[in-house]
């Protein structure tokens, strides 16, 4: 459809064009006639200024039909503001007809548009009479006059414009527009395949508006006054019920009474409701014509027989979806017109059912659910009766009350409970726990979908399976209230709440008693241990919100003890109370002693509560004693254990709290603590994660080597395989056991899916028997088979069929056999499942478990035990990366990568103090490097480097006695260094990290890294060690040089030249070197490159073109360094070898080979150039090798018509100059464009006068005016384009030379070398090995050869300076300062 619409507005695009410029013709010439200007005294020029700000006009139109909802209303606010501007100007009149022709465009979506900004303008100039707008707009459009192929768009174009006329606000008030705005609704009608209801559906909106006064003369010219034609359409009774709201009186003069509700009326009224709700099916909403019938059944006292007629009866009748989301709509927008007894027959009738089946059996993704929409309205109405909390109540109440066999289809966390009132929400709770003690089942509005009606099963049907559902619904829907934070709730309701779930998972009443509210009502139905367990995983739960969510602010903590200990206080006067209440499961005594020291203990933590520790060692062991009723055999044990450790933790002498007698050698009270946190981290609560996080976050100081060593034992993957069947992981059953009771119903509404999931699985079971079929099973198929065989006769080779009782028994036996076969495939099938679901228990509980570890890195950072660490994180990660397959594996390696990386290895402190540990830290730096190169994953191996990088951070953070003896030796050797050679060795000296034991370990790895055809270790690692310890960076440097050259493969060179270049300009790494030693350095590494470099220009492979590359780049990286530190490097074999390989070069990137790579190699190679002072030449077009040059001209001619040869004109100044440039080939920019006449002389002239300033000799004798000299004609008579940059660079050369001593010469030497003419610069550009500036050259005497090209270059090798004889490549950064020096 939408490919259509696009397709019909592209091709009616041109047509809507050409219809724009013939009216855009037409109106700009109409405005004034040339008699009408020259009688009225105007001028010509008149008609021309409306052409004179068209474009800007005409624009906003174009703007206004674009799809892009900013930019029309932009260009109808712009044009609105033009036409402000010139009210009375021609623009007015163009804008209308413009906008009135656009009403009719071919395309649909500009349409709307234009009908938007001709109400816009309407409503802006009231002075524009609307009669005359629907004139214009029906005698644009005619419809009786349009051709038949323009007659929708003319329709389209009569209804916007009413559209129009209506949205400017001013038709309801001018009744001549109206009453032809009305006649033309009418008449559009008539063409209903075209245009629908439109008409009818705008007429209605216009007649909403109309008042009555009106009313009175319009009534009789819309509404047809028989009652057929009435109840023929929406429209048509919704004009009906319009005029019945506004002129009843007029409305019963003209038609008499009219009973709507009859009994001949109401098919009728169906039929009318059904065509709307099929009208509205895409809008998805309620349509005007039903709410106002449900108005008009109220207003009357119908509203029953409408309900149950015309909604239950009709839109129900037959399954027409449209009709019964029709029927919900109405329901929902009815609730605030109902009364309380109307509700009660809405809320307890066929179409809340019906309602019900829908939000029951609507699962589907792809299937329309209407509860969200239902929620709205429910919200609403709420929110709007917020002062009615009786009213609230009723909703709430009947929405609750309807169940599917039991089970509330609103969900336990419905929201709009946010919106009831304090009264309401506490009169709903009040149902809830009613319901749940009591429940009313004849109350409940109860249903059962077509699917649980066929399953016709007793034992699913019966009281009991309803009020099970119906209490683990109350239950949960109790907690969510409380949960909810955006629910007004009470202290006292909150209270209320968790007392009563308390109460109902652990203790049964005996007798009432008046003090125990919770013990005043008695269970109608008894309450089973299936629903028992399931009120207590929702105090649990209710338990953990009260805990996070409502924890009291300090000053109010001082005034109540937190809600633990208030469920703690009314569990213990429960207990105490054993006349009226019991436990569901009795205390024996031992467990009574315990819960009983567990109050005097905290009775004592009491006087510490201003310690955090005390705080959390209460949560521990409110905790715990809470689980005393769920679990008592365990929770004893722990309780006892817990009160001794927390008395060791406070400074209290430890008294026997046991039975059993103490050990001699009792363990550190936080290895027991450690222990018992351990072993509640095994049961999936959260609440327990977090107080076992908050406890060891005050004990992680405390902590012991054994202590730790049990947190490790857990995570460690290869231990804990073999502890497997010692650790024991709760499971929630609970929640299985809720889901399979909640779902038991739900999957017989899905029989078609449930039958294709059997299917499936059947198939599956059909593969898994394939692929299980043993040998074993084999051999007895055969001897079943052998044995049918001899019963059926002799073991003859006739094919003799078997009789009835052999083939009986060979069933039997092979039935058998099949059986036996499934039910040992079965069980090998549910061993697996059960030891994978034990595996992602385990996983869980490592989950858990981590969160001790990530305490302990977090706040003891400095604690020695966090180097023990390192590698069972290490072990972790590696293991999770080979198996991260499922979200959990995945889950947990996140987790331990994050806590590694984040919290230990990017920590800001660290391990101050290692003690006599130094040794095993330089092991286990060694182990960490080995194991990172063993690695076959790079990502696994930068874990282990990084762990290494930490040990060294740590070395070299802790001091050393024993280093510092050593530092009088490095210092005698040291004496006359500079300072800044001093700081790393005082550093060095003062730390344990010693470089002779750490250099050979990474020397060995980087040596690795450098040869291994596959290593895991990479470049980043080495740059991050070097970049944090530069002296180690100094000891491993002669590895890496060593690496540039030789037998090494052309991919490690790569990465040494990579690893050079991104190290040398380290601050940290100048430091360490002394002047003589780095400028050693530096010319070691240039000779190395210039080796790599002879090779340029000749690769085969992508590793000899990275190497090429990589080197290149490092010669860059040198040369700045020489540059800025002013280095003294002998640089004429380097430029010997990039000169050689130039030729070859340029052939490649002419050839295209490796396009890109070596178009970036080329560019990197005359970087190089020009810091050695030769100039890149620009390269030649292809276009102009190939045949005769054709001036832009002629080539613009030749498209459009071309003149013989003959008769072409010459260019000749063009011609000879090309012909000259042929002969005479220019050194350094042949390819260039001939410039001549006077900007060439004034060029020349520039020239001359700056070399003669520079130089400061006269200008005769400067180089540039001296034409007879003897050297090969360089240039053509033309100066190529590039001289002007030449002789600003030549200006600031001849200055820069001054400053170096160098006395600047004519240029008399020839070229040396003979290079293709287009590609090599002149000898002028091209510096000679003597020009070079070292100290050896420089102190020779000048030739005249060597002197005549210094002032050209010799900035660019000498480099203005302190020293006149050192190599500076950084001049390029000073390139401001000396042009600003250079200035006079």
């Amino acid at each position: 459809m939408r490919r259509d619409l696009t397709r019909k507005r592209l091709s009616s695009e041109p047509t809507c064009s050409r219809n724009m410029a013939q009216m855009e013709n037409q109106d700009v010439a109409e405005p004034l006639s040339p008699e009408e200007a020259m009688k009225s005294g105007a001028r010509p020029a008149d008609r021309h200024g409306l052409l004179k700000h068209s474009r800007e006009f005409l624009d906003f139109f174009w703007d206004i039909a674009k799809p892009q909802q900013d930019t029309r209303l932009q260009a109808t606010e712009k044009l609105l503001q033009y036409l402000r501007a010139r009210p009375e100007g021609s623009e007015m009149k163009y804008a209308l007809k413009r906008l009135i022709t656009g009403l009719g465009v071919g395309r649909e979506t500009a349409r709307p548009c234009y009908s938007v900004a001709l109400a816009q303008l309407l409503q802006s100039f009231e002075d524009i009479p609307l009669c005359s707008i629907l004139t214009q707009i029906e005698e644009k459009h005619d419809i009786q006059k349009i051709k038949k192929a323009m007659l929708r768009p003319a329709l389209f174009a009569n209804l916007f414009g009413v559209l129009a006329l209506f949205q400017s606000g001013r038709l309801v008030k001018d009744s001549e527009a109206l009453m032809k705005s009305v006649k033309l609704l009418q008449a559009l009608a008539q063409y209903y395949n075209h245009l629908q209801e439109q008409p009818q559906k705008a007429l209605v909106d216009i007649l909403s508006e109309v008042p009555e006064a009106m009313w009175q003369e319009i009534l009789p010219k819309v509404l047809k006054v028989d009652l057929n034609s009435v109840l023929a359409s929406p429209e048509h009774l919704e004009l009906f019920l319009l005029a019945h709201q506004k002129v009843p009186a007029k409305l019963e003069n003209l038609m008499g009474s009219v009973d709507l509700f009859s009994d001949e009326n109401i098919p009728r009224l169906v039929t009318v409701l059904k065509m709307a709700a099929a009208s509205v099916k895409k809008e998805r909403k309620l349509p005007a014509v039903a709410l106002d019938l449900l108005r008009l059944a109220l207003e009357e006292d119908k509203f029953p027989r409408f309900w149950k007629e015309v909604v239950e009866q009709g839109l129900l009748q037959k399954q027409f979806w449209p009709a019964s989301y029709l029927s919900f709509r109405l329901l929902g927008a009815s609730l605030p017109l109902l009364s309380k007894e109307q509700l009660q027959l809405v809320m307890r009738g066929d179409l809340i059912r019906h309602y019900g089946e829908h939000i029951v059996t609507a699962k589907f993704p792809n299937q329309f659910k209407f509860a969200p929409e239902m929620n709205e309205y429910v919200g609403t109405f709420l929110e709007g009766c917020r002062d009615d909390p009786e009213r609230q109540l009723d909703v709430m109440v009947a929405f609750t009350s309807l169940t599917n066999q039991g089970l509330p289809v609103v969900p336990t966390f419905w929201r709009v409970v946010r919106f009831l009132s304090a009264p309401a929400l506490k009169g709903y709770v009040a149902w809830l726990r009613d319901m749940f003690l009591q429940p009313n089942l004849d109350s409940l509005v109860d249903f059962s979908t077509s699917n649980q009606k066929k399953a016709q099963d007793a034992s699913l049907h019966g009281p009991e399976r309803a009020v099970s559902r119906l209490r683990k619904w109350v239950i949960l829907r109790l907690v969510s209230i409380v949960d909810n934070l955006h629910v007004e709730k009470e202290e006292a309701l909150i209270k209320e709440v968790a007392r009563f779930c308390f109460f109902h998972s652990f203790f049964e009443t005996k007798k009432p008693m008046s003090q125990i509210p919770e013990t005043e009502q008695q269970f109608s139905f008894p309450m089973d241990g299936r629903a028992r367990e399931v009120v207590s995983g929702a105090f649990f739960s209710l338990l953990q919100t009260l805990s996070t969510q409502f924890r009291q602010e300090p000053e109010q903590t001082q005034g109540r003890q937190s809600w633990t200990y208030q469920l703690v206080q009314f569990a213990d006067m429960l207990l105490n109370h054993s006349r009226n209440v019991a436990p569901l499961t009795p205390f024996t005594t031992k467990q009574r002693q315990a819960w009983d020291r567990m109050l005097q203990t905290l009775k004592e933590l009491e006087a510490h509560s201003s310690e955090a520790k005390a705080t959390a060692f209460q949560h521990l062991l409110l905790l715990v004693g809470i689980h005393l009723f769920k679990s008592p055999t365990e929770s004893c044990d722990l309780l006892g254990d817990i009160q001794t450790c927390i008395k060791k933790s406070l400074g209290e002498k430890t008294r026997q709290t046991r039975s059993k007698a103490a050990k001699p050698q009792e363990p550190p009270w936080v290895e027991v603590l450690v222990e018992i946190l351990l072993s509640l981290l095994a049961q999936p609560s959260h609440l327990i994660r977090q107080v076992a996080r908050s406890v060891f976050t005050h004990i992680c100081a405390h902590l012991t080597p054994r202590a730790l060593q049990l947190i490790l034992d857990v995570l460690n993957p290869e231990q804990s395989q073999d502890e497997d069947d010692n650790m024991v992981v709760v499971d929630d059953s609970e929640k299985q056991l809720e889901d399979e009771e909640d779902k038991s119903s739900d999957s017989e509404d899905d029989k078609n899916s449930t039958s294709e999931e059997e299917s499936d699985e059947e198939e599956s079971d059909e593969e898994d028997r394939d692929g299980d079929v043993d040998p074993c099973f084999r051999e007895q198929l055969m001897a079943v088979l052998q044995a049918g065989k001899a019963l059926g006769g002799e073991d003859d080779d006739d094919d003799e069929e078997l009789g009835d009782e052999a083939m009986m028994a060979l069933d039997q036996n092979l039935a058998s056999l099949f059986a036996e076969q499934k039910l040992r495939i079965q069980a090998r099938r549910d061993e697996k499942n059960k030891l994978q679901k034990e595996k992602a228990l385990r996983r869980d509980f490592r989950i858990r478990v981590l969160d001790l570890i990530e305490v302990l890195v977090i706040k003891q950072p400095a604690n020695p035990l966090v180097l023990e660490l390192l590698e069972p994180l290490l072990n972790i990660i590696r293991r999770s990366m080979r198996t991260s397959g499922t979200k959990q594996e995945q889950d947990l390696l996140h987790k331990t990568a994050r806590i590694f990386t984040h919290h230990l290895c990017r920590s800001r402190h660290y391990c101050r103090d290692v003690g006599n540990c130094v040794e095993t830290l330089y092991t286990q730096v060694e182990r960490l490097v080995q194991q990172a190169g063993r690695q076959a994953d790079s990502s696994i191996s930068l874990y282990y480097f990084n762990a290494s990088l930490y040990l060294l951070r740590v070395l070299k953070g802790n001091t050393s006695e024993r280093s510092i003896s050593k530092t009088p030796k490095k210092e005698k050797a040291g004496i006359d260094t500079s300072t800044k050679a001093k700081v790393p060795k005082v550093a060095q000296a003062t730390s344990c990290l010693d470089l002779s034991l750490v250099t050979p370990i990474y020397s060995s790895a980087l040596s690795s890294f450098l040869t291994k055809r596959n290593s895991p270790l990479t470049t980043p690692m080495f740059l991050s060690l070097f970049t944090r310890h530069p002296m180690l960076c100094k000891s491993l440097l002669p590895v890496v040089i060593q690496h540039v050259t030789g037998q090494t493969r052309p991919r490690h060179q790569a990465q040494a030249c990579l690893l050079l270049q991104k190290t040398l300009p380290i601050r940290e790494l100048r430091l360490c070197f002394e002047d003589p030693e780095w400028e050693q350095l530096m010319g070691q590494i240039l000779a190395e490159v210039t080796e790599n470099l002879r090779a340029l220009g000749q690769t085969q492979t992508k590793s000899e073109h990275l190497k090429e590359r990589s080197s290149l780049e490092l010669l860059n990286t040198l040369f700045r360094i020489i540059n800025h530190e002013k280095l003294t490097v002998d640089l004429s074999s380097v430029r010997d070898v990039l000169q050689s390989q130039q030729q070859k070069l340029q052939q490649r990137v002419q050839q295209g080979e490796h396009a890109t790579g070596s178009c970036r190699l080329y560019d990197l190679y005359w970087q190089a150039m020009r810091i050695l002072g030769v100039q890149r030449p620009k390269l030649e077009k292809k276009d102009s090798k190939e045949g005769p040059t054709q001036s832009p001209v002629s080539m613009k001619r030749k498209k459009k018509g071309f003149l013989p040869e003959t008769k072409k004109r010459k260019k000749r100044k063009s011609e000879g100059t090309t012909q000259q440039a042929d002969a005479t080939p220019a050194a350094a920019g042949g390819d260039q464009p001939p410039s001549t006449g006077k900007r060439k002389r004034k060029r020349r002239k520039a020239k001359v006068a700056a070399e003669a300033q520079v130089n400061g000799i006269p200008e005769a004798k400067s180089p540039a005016a001296q034409s007879p000299a003897p050297k090969p004609p360089t240039t053509s008579p033309s100066t190529p384009a590039k001289t002007p940059k030449r002789h600003k660079k030549n200006k600031k050369n001849r200055k820069l030379s001054q400053v170096n001593g160098a006395t600047p010469m004519p240029s008399t030497e020839p070229a040396v070398e003979t290079q293709p003419q287009e590609e090599l610069p002149t000898q002028e550009e091209l510096p000679t090995q003597e020009e070079l500036p070292t100290q050896e050259v420089s102190s020779k005497s000048p030739q005249p050869a060597l002197q005549s090209a210094l002032p050209r270059k010799k900035a660019r090798l000498s480099l203005a300076g302190m020293s006149p004889s050192l190599f500076q490549s950084g001049a390029k950064k000073k390139k401001p300062q000396l042009r600003k020096g250079s200035k006079p």
